[in-house]
């Protein structure tokens, strides 16, 4: 296992560009990766030597990117024995994706779509989200999304929705700062009052990247270092969050692997640097 403390667990996306440096297996500062499952669910090659290797020295999570949780013709069969294959061989200690849909049984739109806020949409994901952990027979954890429009029919607040598809479902909540950032400026809202009114002791996982600035709205490319309005609501959560999983994130523009080294270290010193005494006491 890999010597790397593992009392802040900052870890990192595994990214087909680093591969060539971390089949060396060079000693880092990385305490965890994790893996977009549908990079590896029907590879037989490379990527999947490469997620072995990985697994032999590190704990790796999996995150998909198409499940289709909010699909009101519910979760196709096939993905799902793929997903669970896959499970069986890697032993991740999370599996995640994102409380979105993505298209259509006959078409994957390769986005991650916006969900209305409404009772409808509650029902359809706590029977998917039922349907999913009892077939992978572990919890899920779905991570909060970025968007750029909201629905007319709207019946509550984002934040609220949240918070009720975990209770109902009890699945476990991936909080992306960076969406909750980049949301708050797209639509005019407090990101503090979003992360007050989440159920944080339903988080499992901490997601962190950087967005691209377009002037009037900011769009989730994951290309760009972690701005500072990011990283300034990760030193208010440090206390509250500090006894989990977190993750740089990086999808574009990959720099060298020890770039984004320097952000995990980052990440671990303001944790280190957060006091115990600050958790769950003070508001955010």
């Amino acid at each position: 296992m890999h010597p790397s403390s593992f009392t802040h667990k900052v870890g990192l996306g595994l990214r087909p560009p680093h591969y060539s440096f971390l089949e060396q297996r060079p000693a880092t500062e990385v305490a965890w990766f994790e893996a977009i499952s549908e990079n590896y669910m029907d590879s037989r090659g490379r990527p999947m030597e490469m997620l072995q290797l990985i697994r032999q020295d590190y704990p790796v999570a999996l995150h998909g990117v198409s499940m289709n949780i909010g699909s009101p013709e519910g979760i196709r069969l096939d993905y799902l024995q793929k997903l669970r294959d896959l499970i069986d061989r890697v032993e991740p200690f999370i599996v995640s994706d994102h409380l979105c849909w993505t298209g259509t049984s006959d078409m994957n739109m390769h986005d991650l779509l916006p969900l209305p806020f409404t009772e409808d949409s509650l029902a359809t994901l706590v029977n998917n989200i039922d349907f999913v952990q009892n077939f992978l027979r572990r919890p899920l954890i779905l991570e909060n999304v970025s968007t750029y429009i909201s629905y007319r029919r709207n019946e509550m607040s984002e934040w609220d929705f949240v918070s009720e598809v975990s209770r109902r479902s009890g699945c476990g909540l991936l909080l992306d700062i960076n969406n909750v950032y980049v949301n708050s400026y797209n639509h005019g809202f407090d990101p503090h009052y979003f992360l007050n009114h989440i159920p944080m002791d339903r988080v499992a996982q901490v997601h962190m990247a950087g967005p691209s600035d377009y002037g009037d709205f900011l769009f989730d490319t994951h290309s760009t270092d972690i701005p500072e309005p990011v990283w300034n609501l990760f030193k208010i959560l440090a206390p509250q969050i500090r006894h989990l999983p977190i993750l740089i994130e990086r999808d574009e523009d990959i720099p060298d692997f020890h770039e984004l080294e320097v952000e995990v270290m980052k990440a671990v010193y303001i944790l280190e640097s957060s006091h115990e005494s600050e958790r769950s006491i003070e508001p955010v």
